[in-house]
């Protein structure tokens, strides 16, 4: 009896771990972004920048644990990496897409405030639903998009109450909604992508990563942000670097926190512990900068929250009935094989 218990406790040990690790690598990251990207402090407006920091130490993270895993292969498992310009030129369209999400996430993140994050970045849901079925023919249940529809509505009421309260940024809500259309797009094109990298997701991290060190060059020449980096009076502050990299540190833990997470849980509970996540961090920011937001404001991220967490549970709910609507049809086959064999004989 002692094992069994030892074994449950190391169980609810591990479950307590992964989703405080996740709340708090989370949390910490969009607060560390929302200092770098717009504190009163730093005074640096380049977002494209510090963006692409965060690519170039994720890909230095990447190579760092690909050398550790080969002294320490019960501690970490990361593959081997190496540069292959072919498989890089495969995973560009991806890049592109890659790109655009954490570019316009990033400038979303710049001009609201983290109170509002959340809902200005709340219809990736809906556009996974659009993209799927304009890309991939995927049909949607029914109880799905009366979710949506509840989700949009909420979006809607939080910009009307976010301007109603004096604090609605109108580039801050596009670039918002814009960063839902390539998470969505992301979510599509990694699926396609991965067989291409051998599905391992650390690959596919390093190269999308690597191209987009490549691809942000260009933009930040675009939008003059190399000027406004070489005359950051900050440039050469040890605190400035240890923030930016802290920042790029937290970026790429998040993808085994957020895998971790998955594993000691379900795709379902991890989607309910994103949910909750983001209630907290919205009542945090709130606090943090004393802001005093209408009832109607409170209403449309309840909403938000609310319907994301039902389209998750739907969508689980759809999967294991198709599931087991799959097993019983395979069951089907398996009984009749031998009476066909049997006829066949006769015949």
């Amino acid at each position: 009896m002692a094992p069994s218990t030892a074994t449950l406790a190391q169980q609810y040990v591990n479950i307590i771990l992964a989703v405080s690790s996740y709340w708090v690598c989370s949390i910490g990251l969009v607060f560390l972004n929302k200092y770098l990207l717009s504190s009163p402090d730093l005074k640096l407006d380049a977002p494209l920048f510090i963006t692409w920091y965060q690519c170039v130490c994720t890909v230095g993270l990447c190579f760092i644990c690909s050398f550790l895993a080969k002294y320490f292969p019960n501690y970490i498992t990361v593959p081997n990496m190496s540069i292959d310009h072919r498989v890089s030129r495969e995973v560009l369209p991806l890049s592109f897409v890659f790109v655009g999400m954490i570019a316009f996430n990033n400038l979303c993140l710049k001009n609201v405030g983290v109170s509002f994050y959340y809902v200005g970045r709340s219809l990736t849901t809906v556009f996974n639903v659009i993209c799927s079925y304009l890309i991939l023919g995927q049909q949607t249940s029914a109880k799905a998009l009366l979710c949506c529809l509840f989700i949009i509505f909420g979006f809607f009421l939080g910009v009307d109450q976010e301007d109603a309260s004096g604090s609605l940024s109108v580039s801050g809500v596009i670039y918002g909604v814009l960063a839902s259309l390539f998470v969505a797009l992301n979510a599509i094109y990694t699926r396609r992508t991965l067989s291409t990298v051998g599905d391992s997701i650390w690959r596919l991290t390093m190269y999308n990563n690597l191209n987009a060190c490549v691809l942000f060059l260009p933009l930040m020449l675009f939008t003059g942000e190399i000027g406004n980096v070489a005359y950051f009076q900050n440039i050469m502050s040890s605190y400035f670097w240890i923030m930016m990299s802290l920042s790029g540190f937290f970026g790429f833990i998040m993808g085994y926190v957020t895998g971790w997470q998955i594993q000691a849980t379900s795709p379902l509970t991890h989607n309910i512990s994103g949910t909750a996540k983001a209630a907290a961090q919205t009542v945090m920011a709130v606090v943090i900068w004393s802001e005093v937001k209408p009832f109607l404001w409170w209403c449309s991220n309840f909403i938000v929250l609310a319907a994301s967490g039902a389209y998750a549970r739907v969508q689980q709910l759809d999967m294991d009935r198709k599931f087991n609507e799959n097993k019983r049809a395979s069951a089907t086959r398996e009984s009749r094989q031998p009476l066909l064999d049997d006829k066949k004989e006769e015949s």
